[in-house]
Formats: C-alpha cells, structure tokens, sequence
C-alpha cells in the first residue's frame, strides 16, 4: 500500500531511543510514523523487552520490569498522535527525497528519519547449536527460565557483562544453580552485578572457559562441552539450559552503502550529536552507541534526534504540523497487573475470553469450539509484543472460539503437561486432542490461518 502524503519524520524501530523520539516529535506537533519492527533485528521495544528489572532509570525507584517500561513509553508516544506499524522495515532509499521507507504492508514518504533499529544478541554458532535451539539453548532467559524444562536443574549462562550477570541471578529462580561460563578471568559486569553474582551461593562461575558444543538425548539438551583457554583441558558440564548473553551486532543491513558506517557496522554520528552522514537522517540508541548502551542514554538520543529533526525540517520549510490533544489519559501502573484467574465461581462457557488452568480444564472437557491457548510467563518481551496482536485476531472470532491465558509461573503444571518448552507459545485444541501449535512471536494473519483451519466451514471471521 503506498501513500501519497509525505510525512514529517519516519521513525525506524523502537525501544527507549525510537519511542522517546516519537513522544518528542509528536509534543512538536511532527505527528511521526513509527515502524516498531516485528522480528527482523529483535522485538518491538527493543533488548529490554528481554530484561526484567531495571533498576537504573531515572523515576522507578522501586524498579520496573524491561517490558513494563517500554509498554508506558509507547502508550506515551501513542498518546501525543504517533502512528504505530508492528512491522518491519524491507527497504529505505535514501538516494532521493522524500525518502522511501517501505515494510510488505506499505510503503511510506518521508522528508526526514530516526534510525532506532538497535542492536541483536549474537549466538555461539556451535556444531549442534540448531538441533538444540528452543530444546535447552535460548537466548532469553527472561522469555524461558520459567518454563518447567528447567525447573530445579543445573543450568548456564554464556558472558560476562551486565547482562550475562542479570540472567543468572534471574535464572537462580527457576534453576537449582546456575554456572557462569566466562571466557576471561574477570567479569565485565558494574561492581554491583558483579557483587550478586559472586555473593550468590547458587551461582558457579567457570573462569577461562568457552563452551564448543552441546549434546543431549531425544531432542532434548542434557550437557556442554567447555574448553579451558588457560589449561586446555576439555570437560562434560551436565546442564539442561544454556543461555546465551555474549553481546549483540548493529542492525544496520538496510543501510549499507548508503549511510557511514564503522568497522562493525555501527552507524557514524557527527562528535557530540546524532547527525549522520546524509542531511535529515539521524541515528539514535544502540544503533550508534558502542559504548554505554544505557536504557536512559538511548533515551537521551532519541530526545535529540526528535528535536534536530524539527529544527532541520523548520530550517528547509517542510514542517507540516499537526494539532491535537493527547488521545487518552497516561497509562498508569495498574495497566501492568495480572489478569483474574477464572474460578468456578467466575467461569462462563458462554465467554470467548479466560485466564487460567481451571478455564482450559473445563473448556477441554466441555467446550465444542476450537480452543486457543497462550502460555505465557510475566517477564516474556514476545508475550507483551503478542498481546495487541492476539487480541485484535480473538476480536474477530469472538463468540466462536475460546481463548484462554495461562501463566507457566503461577501454573507450571500446565505448561509441563502442554510440554511448552518457551513463551509465547500458542496452542489449538478441538475435541480434546491437541491439533497444532505456533511458538514464539507471528504475524496476525498466521494466528488468522490457523483458526480458519480448525473452525467449521460455515464459521468465519467477523469481517
């Protein structure tokens, strides 16, 4: 779909330093387009959607989870007029202006763009690396170290930063220990994570040392290979998780060849400002920062692209400004809760919406309709990424399927009966059997598809 209308500011990809862009540009009357992502370079919201407290933004003092964070910045941006595609960007051509912009589902013109795409975390490439993904490998202890698979078993985390650090305390919660893996002799970590760590008498931390491979049995992992880089001596350590936390690459692809960009393809920003190397184009948050990578510096850049991008646009007479009052009330903390479980006292067959074991239970064994279930864990970025998007798909089916939530933390003898290795997980049941599955995070149209699969020929969607 192309549109005609060149727009003041295209904002490519979220997280603190797109959204503080977009809350900055809307407030300045620029009425931005944002392009979240979807799955191409991360999640909407950027690497604290995987996060779970964050303890160092300024005005939580009681701390806030990644996702609860990003989830108020975007309402934020919402609220002040900034249109919103969970999409990803396919293409930008900046060698003429406007400048295109273009995702599968649109393509859009813009007179000047913030680059917000981040950064994704990098995998250990090893030999058995695939066949173990999701089955024992992650690289999100947030979105699985709830899952029963790991539940009181020994477990790993690769890295030795703030965020190798963070995972392991976070994975003593689930876990029976947790054993660092760090290829040095010392951690990189603030001296606050690296006291928790070392403190932490369900940690182990395996100095010198690199994992080479996997193994495990009927699909599922059981071990690493380690390797000493001091002593060379080879080793077997028995885990039934391993999580990566080794650093991230610049998602900069789309903008090769056309912007400046260093060695290792972050994007090159004039000394003391986020300018880049083509005039109306400006690059914020990880995308160009190789060295602090702070939720709040992000955020500090998104802020000054937001304003060089207004001061740019006025410069050259492109400005066309929009009035409006904010759309809805800020959100407040209470839109974070947890939904209600359903208890015999508050279940109705007749609803298409539950929460909860005992809903799926007597759904399972009452219901005649198709069934679909999200196992999802509190922490989860992809669970809160999901969450408009299933709810826009159940709006169309309502009255004709049931669609029910379930908590691995608070049920985990669900999921384990479910056998759901990681969240979001989305199950389809119809007369008692399960009859498919989609993990992780989709596009709209396939939970679409595979509801239309499984309802009878004369249901169809509310169109």
């Amino acid at each position: 779909m192309s549109n005609s209308t060149v727009e003041n500011l295209v904002i490519i990809g979220s997280g603190p330093a797109g959204y503080t862009a977009a809350i900055y540009a809307a407030r300045a009357n620029l009425k931005p387009v944002m392009f979240e992502g979807f799955q191409a370079g991360g999640l909407p919201g950027g690497q604290l959607m995987t996060t779970t407290d964050v303890e160092n933004f300024p005005g939580f003092p009681e701390g806030i989870t990644g996702p609860q964070l990003m989830e108020r910045m975007k309402a934020q941006a919402e609220r002040w007029g900034t249109e919103c595609y969970t999409e990803d960007v396919t293409s930008v051509d900046l060698s003429r202006r406007p400048f295109i912009i273009s995702s599968d589902e649109r393509e859009v013109q813009a007179h000047s763009i913030v680059i917000a795409t981040g950064a994704t975390a990098k995998r250990l490439g090893l030999p058995s690396e695939n066949q173990f993904w999701s089955h024992g490998i992650s690289a999100c202890a947030i979105c699985d170290g709830a899952t029963p698979i790991f539940h009181g078993q020994s477990l790993a985390v690769v890295g030795g930063g703030d965020s190798a650090a963070e995972e392991a305390v976070y994975l003593t919660k689930y876990g029976d220990h947790v054993h660092l893996l760090v290829r040095r002799d010392q951690l990189r970590a603030s001296k606050t994570m690296q006291d928790r760590v070392l403190n932490n008498p369900n940690i182990t931390v395996h100095w010198n040392t690199q994992a080479v491979d996997v193994f495990g049995e009927n699909g599922r992992m059981s071990g690493v290979k380690l390797h000493n880089n001091q002593t060379g001596e080879e080793s077997d350590l028995q885990v039934k998780g391993l999580f990566y936390a080794i650093g991230h690459t610049p998602n900069t692809s789309l903008f090769q060849g056309q912007l400046d960009l260093d060695d290792v393809g972050y994007v090159i920003t004039k000394p003391g400002s986020v300018e880049t190397s083509v005039e109306g184009v400006y690059a914020a948050g990880d995308v160009q920062d190789h060295e602090f990578r702070q939720a709040v510096t992000a955020a500090g850049t998104g802020c000054m692209a937001a304003m060089l991008a207004e001061r740019w646009l006025s410069a050259n007479n492109l400005i066309q400004e929009y009035h409006q009052k904010p759309e809805s009330e800020p959100p407040t903390q209470t839109a974070n809760e947890k939904p209600t479980a359903d208890t015999e006292a508050t279940f109705d067959i007749n609803k298409t919406r539950h929460v909860g074991g005992y809903a799926l239970r007597k759904l399972f064994h009452e219901s005649d309709r198709l069934i679909m279930v999200k196992y999802v864990s509190p922490n989860c970025g992809p669970c809160h990424t999901l969450k408009p998007i299933l709810n826009k798909v159940v709006d169309a089916y309502l009255g004709k399927i049931h669609f029910v939530e379930v908590d691995i933390e608070a049920e985990p003898e669900i999921a384990e009966n479910a056998m759901v290795t990681g969240t979001p997980t989305v199950q389809f049941f119809k007369d008692k059997e399960i009859v498919d599955q989609l993990k992780g995070l989709k596009q709209k149209s396939e939970y679409r598809q595979m509801i239309e699969k499984y309802l009878p020929a004369e249901v169809s969607a509310a169109r």
